[in-house]
């Protein structure tokens, strides 16, 4: 993108923020700081009154843990708003925390959020809603993939076909593109929350133990895999026996947790296969060349490239800090706004 001084000028005396709003984690990119917020999507809340009580890291670490009058909670589901109230405020505390950087007093921010490109128009509304309401002074929204792809540096402006696969929380998305235009894409709900649930099905199905679900996501991200580990480990998981109802511990391997996770990766891949069946064989050829982009946090899951590779007869590498694409991607199109409209999804106002 061509550096504009007056655009940069500009960016002093406002604030221009993009957000990965998604279901498990929400990141803020402030234009010229960077990811300065990387924090869960939980809020804690009075089960009588709905008054947050925490919100992000402080929120999650409640979970589990909360009294009957208080619960916590993430008001995104399948990377949609469910909870609009809880979302509004949540966004609200972390625009204020990206604000309250600022060196000098500014207006109201501009906000550009990435939604899932599956979302139908009633929930990205929902989303752009959401953002005015937590004071933003204009909202704009991108498709995720394509945030991704521009965080990720692929070359989507070009005549030559590039693939991104972006794996979240809530949603899976594949999207290929060509001349700054998406070419062809799926979504599906089924991502990193879906693996979650896999490990604590697995689990409690071979051993009638019941794990909790950050449970299954720290041991997920530890040593969960969708290829064969160079050295296969063992760990701990700890729960409570369905037969004595006592608290119990038992050793479970990489490889069983390889097993719990097949039917999500399986889906994955099956996904991807369907779009690339679908694309023209000019552009199957161009990304033969480039390979296949990983981005968002699923990607992170041990040899998941090296399965993908196997499994599309193509390269598939894994974007540079993954988790923070979407955000870097948002933030870009508030650097010449005017020049990257295209990549908006059309669904924008100001505030009067």
């Amino acid at each position: 993108m061509v550096f504009n001084p007056f655009n940069w000028l500009l960016g002093l005396f406002s604030l221009d923020i993009g957000i990965d709003l998604g279901t498990a984690n929400t990141l803020v990119n402030v234009r010229g700081k960077g990811i300065v917020i990387n924090e869960p999507s939980w809020v804690a809340i009075e089960k009588k009154t709905r008054r947050p009580l925490a919100i992000g890291a402080e929120a999650k670490e409640m979970v589990g843990r909360t009294s009957s009058s208080v619960i916590a909670l993430r008001p995104l589901r399948d990377g949609v708003i469910s909870e609009f109230d809880i979302t509004e405020a949540m966004l609200e505390y972390f625009i204020g925390k990206a604000h309250e950087q600022s060196i000098v007093p500014v207006p109201r921010p501009r906000v550009v959020v990435g939604v899932p490109k599956g979302a139908t128009e009633v929930e990205k509304r929902a989303v752009y809603d959401a953002s005015m309401a937590a004071g933003a002074r204009e909202a704009f929204l991108i498709n995720e993939p394509t945030a991704a792809a521009l965080g990720a540096n692929l070359p989507i402006a070009d005549v030559r076909g590039s693939m991104i696969i972006d794996i979240g929380g809530g949603t899976t998305e594949i999207a290929i593109f060509s001349m700054g235009d998406m070419v062809a894409s799926r979504s599906m709900r089924i991502a990193g929350d879906e693996m979650d649930v896999d490990i604590v099905n697995y689990v409690r199905n071979k051993y009638n133990l019941l794990i909790g679900e950050r449970m299954a996501e720290g041991v997920k991200i530890d040593m969960g895999s969708a290829y064969p580990l160079k050295e296969e480990r063992i760990t701990t998981v700890r729960g409570r026996n369905l037969v004595s109802g006592l608290p119990e511990a038992v050793e479970i391997s990489s490889v069983e947790l390889r097993e719990a996770l097949s039917s999500s990766i399986r889906a994955i891949i099956d996904m991807a296969k369907d779009l690339l069946d679908e694309t023209p064989p000019e552009i199957v050829s161009d990304l033969m060349e480039l390979g296949v982009c990983l981005a968002g946090g699923g990607s992170q899951l041990h040899g998941l490239d090296e399965r993908l590779s196997s499994e599309l007869r193509m390269r598939a590498w894994v974007a540079e800090d993954p988790m923070t694409c979407v955000a870097r991607g948002a933030g870009l199109i508030l650097e010449d706004l005017e020049a990257n409209r295209q990549f908006l999804t059309g669904l924008e106002r100001t505030r009067g």
